[in-house]
């Protein structure tokens, strides 16, 4: 199934994405982060977009900071978490876990995906087939724990392992390649892995951005999602440990990477 909606991915900051989305059928534009609001602007200008409303993932400046800037030209509704309402700009309307709203006349699935912050949230378009996930689930990896426990964030990580493989990725950063330097150091014989390390390391030499993915792809080599798995557990020599375990100590090498 082909998306209905149309998906604009906009490079912003030193090493951020932010996505537009736009029902052709309404004229509904959505935008998913505002780490600046200028590349958004040029984006909407460039395509004769009306913005309608700004969903927020997570209260961190790199994704929030162009929102007054960017309402003053676009004036639009403001979404996000209720949890985290009082370190997002003002909400014009606060969603929390489970909740859904319209837009494009599709279901917008609200999801919790805490760790990387308390309050981070997930928007999942099922018909689509398309799942903004900032700072949680990444191209090859994840965000850092800041605010949550090593536990709530692999618990975050396995709510995706609920979507269909098929499923766009639409996560906040360009830290592909890295992440494929360090999930080789944890799955060295993979080789669907270093097929897409290889990919990923051209695409970066043409400077085109490895993001969005497939949820098949982070399935198959994102070391994150892979804590329970057989080959992961046995090249940490962890064959015993509960899964969250598993994936905290691969966090925690990460962090030191």
């Amino acid at each position: 199934m082909e998306m209905a909606l149309e998906l604009v991915t906009i490079p912003a900051l030193s090493d951020n994405y932010t996505y537009l989305l736009h029902d052709d059928r309404s004229g509904a534009t959505a935008v998913i982060d505002v780490p600046e609001a200028d590349p958004i602007d040029a984006a909407l200008t460039e395509r004769g977009w009306t913005l309608s409303e700004i969903w927020l993932t997570h209260h961190h400046d790199d994704h929030i900071q162009g929102v007054e800037k960017l309402k003053a030209k676009h004036p639009a509704a403001v979404i996000g978490a209720r949890a985290d309402s009082h370190r997002l700009p003002p909400l014009d309307r606060a969603l929390s876990d489970g909740d859904t709203f319209e837009f494009g006349g599709e279901e917008v699935h609200v999801m919790d995906v805490s760790g990387h912050t308390v309050g981070h949230i997930a928007f999942h378009l099922p018909t689509s087939r398309i799942a903004f996930t900032a700072d949680s689930l990444m191209a090859l990896g994840c965000g850092r724990v800041f605010e949550g426990t090593m536990e709530q964030m692999w618990n975050s990580l396995q709510k995706f392992l609920t979507l269909d493989p098929e499923t766009t990725i639409c996560s906040g950063h360009e830290y592909t390649q890295k992440n494929a330097e360090f999930a080789l150091t944890i799955e060295p014989d993979s080789s669907a892995l270093k097929s897409r390390a290889d990919a990923v390391a051209a695409a970066r030499a043409k400077g085109e951005p490895t993001v969005p993915s497939k949820l098949s792809e982070e399935l198959a080599t994102n070391p994150f999602l892979r804590a329970g798995d057989e080959p992961v557990r046995e090249n940490l020599g962890m064959m015993d440990a509960p899964a969250h375990e598993v994936f905290a100590e691969i966090r925690r090498r990460k962090d030191s990477f």
